[in-house]
């Protein structure tokens, strides 16, 4: 730190001493003074041009040392900060962020052979996971710890704490749903599945979910087409028993629905060229319900459809020419990245990979953080919380959007 101060000295000594502004102004006046003097006359512009030779070209050399002194004096001042401030390694492609992190990462993997269906390589997984661990003591054995590929295990039982592995219930639960999908996508039957959402109706409707009328209206639909090995008269016949059996408890919710599937009857000689044909010609009909299955299953048990892991994967995958070609610029320019909870640039992902909505607080224009996060006052105007202390001071203020006032207590939290 010395040497910087004493260079900092130095150069603001020079500064000081220099002589290069008063001989700037120096021959701003000589050059004033020859004007003036050949404007009063004309005759005598050459020898005082003549006379300017010498005092300008003496006043220019006098300017150019002087910026040579200042000029060596910057680059000693730089070199010793330099010196001082070494520049900090930017970060790289080498550093791992979660190589610390390894109950996270285990219990990612393992979740995500889970999703897949592969669940004798998650069984190897967690097994070797429980070799490398020995000094913790196994609450169930490994046997247990196995899922059972074939038969329909126990629905009942919820998720342990996310940063451990995926329980024994757990691992029954999507053995359970493979299961499921297995019998609804390679065999044609929708009991299972129907049963399953029968178990959980109330929670379904909890969430709006008409996963179970979905699962009842194809299968009227797969009965009508003579589905179980049927003739067509039968699987009319079976079709419409199956209404009157079933679709009574849906008519208060889907009353309209169930009519077009029971009045489309009429048109069975022509039921292609019927307004009904849509609903009984959906090449797509059987992936659309193993993919809304797959979807109420995963989220009555806190869990998105899609792995966290393979989202995150593909997702950095798309993102990372983008930040290598940024750190190639920020070495060359002898940057940082001081950016610590949001990238510098601004990464286009696909539709799918977009979850939350982002808000902006209209009053301070940032980004809504979990340290800062939005809040809904009781008008319904929606700001952020350093927005809402600013405005409000601990007294009740005027909102900023509308003429109601609110205390700061009275905001509510808002989750995207």
């Amino acid at each position: 730190m010395e040497a910087v101060q004493k260079e900092h000295d130095r150069i603001l000594k020079k500064t000081k001493a220099s002589q290069g502004i008063k001989n700037v102004q120096s021959t701003i006046d000589l050059l004033q003074s020859a004007r003036e003097a050949i404007a009063a006359d004309p005759s005598s512009a050459s020898v005082t041009l003549a006379k300017l030779q010498t005092p300008v070209k003496s006043s220019f050399d006098s300017i150019n040392d002087s910026l040579k002194e200042t000029h060596s004096g910057l680059n000693k001042y730089t070199k010793s900060l330099d010196k001082l401030f070494k520049d900090r390694p930017l970060p790289t492609t080498e550093h791992d962020a979660l190589s610390s992190q390894d109950t996270l990462i285990n219990r990612a993997i393992a979740m995500h052979l889970l999703r897949e269906g592969q669940f004798g390589v998650a069984s190897a997984f967690l097994d070797e996971i429980a070799e490398q661990r020995p000094e913790d003591k196994p609450t169930e054995s490994t046997q247990s710890r196995r899922v059972k590929s074939e038969g329909e295990p126990s629905r009942s039982g919820s998720l342990l704490d996310p940063h451990d592995v995926p329980s024994a219930e757990v691992r029954n639960q999507f053995a359970s749903m493979y299961y499921i999908l297995q019998q609804l996508q390679d065999h044609r039957n929708l009991l299972p599945a129907i049963e399953w959402s029968r178990e959980n109706r109330e929670a379904l409707e909890s969430r709006g979910s008409n996963l179970e009328f979905e699962l009842c209206r194809l299968q009227y639909v797969w009965l009508y087409h003579g589905g179980g090995n049927q003739d067509t008269a039968s699987g009319w016949a079976a079709a419409l028993q199956y209404a009157r059996r079933e679709f009574w408890v849906f008519v208060p919710r889907y009353l309209h629905e169930i009519q077009q599937l029971v009045g489309a009857m009429a048109y069975t000689p022509n039921l292609g060229g019927s307004p009904y044909a849509a609903l009984f010609d959906n090449p797509s009909a059987w992936d659309d319900v193993a993919t809304f299955f797959t979807r109420e299953f995963c989220s009555l048990l806190g869990l998105s459809a899609d792995s966290p892991l393979y989202i995150a994967a593909t997702a950095g995958a798309i993102a990372l020419p983008t930040l290598l070609k940024l750190q190639t610029i920020m070495k060359a320019k002898r940057t940082e990245w001081t950016s610590e909870n949001e990238l510098p640039v601004e990464i286009s992902l696909p539709p799918q990979y977009l979850f939350h909505s982002i808000f902006v607080c209209p009053v301070s224009k940032e980004q809504a953080t979990d340290d800062n996060p939005p809040m809904m006052m009781p008008c319904g105007h929606v700001i952020a919380q350093e927005s809402l202390k600013r405005l409000s001071k601990g007294n009740r203020f005027k909102c900023p959007y509308c003429p109601s006032e609110s205390h700061q207590k009275e905001a509510i939290k808002v989750f995207l």
